[in-house]
């Protein structure tokens, strides 16, 4: 799936992933290749990005929307 990670200020990043984990406002959560729809609030926390290699991103609140197997985080800020 197409993963893009952004902030006010930039791009943070843009690129494939085989499982993404992000910190929920009600808990942690995954999604997958082939989620379905969501919509969600981000607390602060670690994205981690699972793909040809892991990534882990601090995030201090955002949303995130899955669609179509293309996740987009728009974060507050990246800490």
């Amino acid at each position: 799936m197409t993963l893009e990670i952004i902030t006010p200020d930039k791009k943070v990043f843009s690129g494939e992933a085989s499982a993404v984990t992000f910190p929920g406002t009600e808990g942690q959560f995954q999604v997958l290749n082939s989620h379905a729809p969501l919509v969600s609030t981000l607390g602060k926390g670690n994205i981690v990005v699972e793909g040809s290699h892991k990534e882990t991103f601090t995030v201090d609140g955002g949303v995130v929307e899955v669609l179509n197997n293309k996740v987009l985080v728009l974060a507050e800020s990246i800490l």
